[in-house]
């Protein structure tokens, strides 16, 4: 990088000074880590000869620090995929049901609102459109920072919620159902050709609260690229422009997700991925009552607190998916 003529290609410098970053933060933590277990066995040693059980104490608590350090960045390097290293867009859309499956859509979007702040990750709303009574229609949530698409794509598929509805004069038992959808965040490096004339471009009014500016002018942004099919919709900015301009990163993203399917030979298009919302198609279920339990129907991994999950403690699931995939790909 410090040669000669390096800056003359910027955009090519660029490019490598990422590569470049992107690599050391491999490499850097397994190196941390190498040098504190050397110093660890060395301890152990000394330890061996001159008891004392308070530094004992601190030894084998600096252990268990470096197996789960190690055993976080043993998940880490299952994240392989060519675009796992980016950011998300993360996607969910209630079945059917109504309020209760629009309510249950709005309790996942809190669950991976969590989830990513709990790893450090920005979470930005790209698109919410709300629930007539309760809930929400959908919502497009941009999750930033490294590795953030590799991780979340274990979370694509049906989710399936049981519990006692609140709005249920009965207090019966419901059964509602929600999708999410997991694209990589695409930057100004990945080229994506859209053609104009292959967009209609829809402006409506954007809805939430009675009263607001955001009610007052169509701002709010509908593109659906005929082609494909795809849809997208942005209503965050007061701005049309802007909306504009978020709701073509969207469309990005899901052209390129589409292309990379395709040239892996999985599915034609994303929409043949999408199943249908419903019975026998959840990837994981959420009990609340009778019982409380949440079970990932793919590797059949069971929590009892499904409030602690509901709060962001995902990475049991997304662990467990990450190491049965890997071995799946090791036996093929």
């Amino acid at each position: 990088m410090a040669g000669a003529g390096f800056w003359d290609n910027q955009d090519q410098a660029r490019e490598i000074i990422a590569e470049s970053n992107r690599l050391k933060s491999w490499v850097d933590p397994w190196k941390k880590l190498d040098e504190k277990s050397t110093e660890l066995v060395e301890l152990g040693t000394l330890l061996e000869v001159d008891p004392d059980e308070e530094l004992e104490a601190e030894w084998l608590g600096e252990i268990s620090d470096v197996e789960r350090r190690g055993e976080a960045l043993e998940i880490r390097t299952m994240l392989q995929g060519a675009d796992d290293h980016r950011g998300a867009l993360l996607t969910i859309h209630p079945g059917a049901g109504g309020r209760e499956s629009q309510d249950w859509a709005e309790m996942l979007s809190r669950m991976y609102t969590r989830w990513a702040e709990r790893r450090g990750y920005g979470v930005t709303v790209l698109d919410l459109q709300p629930g007539e009574e309760a809930g929400i229609k959908s919502v497009t949530l941009e999750v930033s920072g490294d590795d953030a698409y590799g991780y979340l794509r274990a979370e694509k598929g049906v989710h399936r919620l049981v519990r006692i509805s609140p709005f249920d004069a009965q207090s019966r038992r419901h059964t509602s159902f929600a999708s999410v959808f997991i694209y990589p965040e695409v930057d100004d490096e990945v080229e994506i050709e859209i053609d104009e004339s292959d967009l209609r471009i829809d402006t409506f009014r954007a809805s939430g609260a009675g009263g607001q500016h955001v009610n007052k002018t169509d701002s709010a942004i509908r593109i659906t690229h005929l082609p494909t099919k795809i849809v997208v919709s942005c209503q965050q900015e007061r701005s049309q422009h802007k909306n504009r301009a978020t709701a073509m990163k969207m469309l990005k993203a899901g052209l390129y997700e589409r292309a990379q399917e395709e040239k892996e030979k999985e599915k034609a298009v994303i929409e043949a991925t999408k199943t249908e919302i419903g019975w026998g198609n959840q990837i994981r279920s959420y009990v609340f009552q009778p019982y409380t339990m949440v079970n990932d129907h793919r590797t059949e991994l069971k929590v009892g607190d499904v409030n602690k999950v509901m709060d962001g403690d995902l990475d049991p699931f997304i662990e467990a998916y990450l190491k049965q995939s890997a071995g799946q790909g090791a036996g093929n």
